[in-house]
């Protein structure tokens, strides 16, 4: 049985959402802005110059259309403050030829501004490592949602980040981190969070002629040994076919090393790399 007042919630959010992936299979600019938090707009505005893909055209080239929530099973609609989720259980749908959908959970998240409800973000959860989640939720059982931070609203409204310039040069962070929770600072533009990680993101404003920045802290995990190796990199990835990633930057931490707990260090583009990017 739903919640008093989920019903209720439920309603507008699956209207924004179906107006969302509307807008997406369209490729309806106009529509997307409208039904998009303005937070998640600037975040994939930056996230597509800094990779110098076109935008808003690139905000349409997905690997598969976002599924519909038609044939899925309603398990909640929760608010807290202006953020809420909906949560669905079932065979999710990408529409990718050849696939075969399986029961898995899917939890979307939204924003509530001045306008209404605007839709944020989707997390695809696969279930396949967890049968008995997957049963509990196929009996209605939401003790994994009750227990998952994520399928839960934060009632934390995401600040609209700045506009970040188009890279002239496209990084990437990559860090390494068993045990710890790692952040770094790019060019005090580009602010990344890794925690018990093996992971790659892309440098927001990418990197610059000359010397370039990167801040981090490291912090251990709860459960963490503060033993384990740590890497932290950052690549600059080149635009012609066939040419490898540079590491411009590296810190590194043995096994059984004592990393920094905070410090700051630098990479430079400079002619050689910058031919090496363009593979001469």
């Amino acid at each position: 049985m739903a919640a008093p007042g989920a019903e209720a919630l439920r309603v507008p959010l699956e209207t924004t959402y179906g107006q969302w992936q509307q807008a997406v299979v369209r490729k309806d600019v106009t529509s997307w802005q409208a039904v998009t938090a303005k937070s998640r707009q600037m975040e994939v505005r930056n996230r597509l110059v800094s990779e110098k893909r076109a935008y808003p055209a690139g905000v349409f080239e997905l690997p598969a259309p976002p599924p519909a929530l038609k044939g899925l099973k309603f398990l909640e609609a929760k608010q807290k403050g202006q953020t809420a989720k909906l949560s669905y259980f079932g065979k999710i749908d990408f529409g990718m030829e050849g696939a075969v959908p399986t029961e898995n959970l899917l939890v979307l998240s939204f924003i509530q501004e001045n306008t209404g409800w605007k839709y944020d973000r989707a997390d695809y959860i696969n279930l396949a490592a967890l049968p008995a989640v997957r049963g509990e939720l196929a009996a209605g059982n939401l003790r994994y949602l009750e227990e998952t931070p994520d399928a839960q609203p934060s009632g934390v409204v995401p600040p609209v980040a700045a506009q970040a310039p188009a890279a002239k040069y496209i990084a990437k962070v990559y860090v390494f981190c068993p045990g710890r929770e790692v952040q770094v600072q790019v060019n005090k533009i580009s602010r990344h969070k890794f925690a018990n990680a093996k992971e790659a993101e892309v440098v927001i404003g990418g990197a610059v002629d000359g010397p370039n920045e990167v801040q981090y802290s490291v912090k251990k995990l709860d459960g963490g040994t503060g033993k384990e190796a740590m890497t932290i990199r950052v690549y600059l990835l080149s635009e012609v076919q066939d040419v490898k990633p540079i590491k411009a930057f590296e810190y590194q931490v043995p096994e059984n090393g004592v990393p920094k707990a905070a410090d700051t260090g630098y990479f430079q583009v400079d002619a050689a790399a910058v031919n090496k990017l363009m593979g001469r």
